[in-house]
């Protein structure tokens, strides 16, 4: 069975730019082959545009709360 690694990062509440930002730079240092899973208040339609221009992969999901999780990767 293949553990899936898998890096944290909750910036809900947050104001703009801070969350960008701080995806951006967890992106910038996500090993291979494992994957950033991001909580966040809003769904970010910015960074879609990012993340498919820079090869990533993605998936979001709307929680009960009204925030949202984000699964990234690269290129998967």
């Amino acid at each position: 069975m293949c553990e899936e690694l898998a890096h944290e990062l909750d910036v809900r509440g947050l104001p703009p730019p801070e969350p960008f930002e701080l995806i951006i730079g967890a992106l910038q240092t996500l090993p291979a082959g494992e994957f950033l899973h991001v909580r966040i208040h809003r769904e970010p339609y910015p960074l879609y545009e990012v993340l498919r221009d820079g090869g990533y992969a993605w998936q979001t999901t709307e929680l009960k709360d009204g925030s949202f999780f984000i699964r990234i990767s690269y290129g998967q």
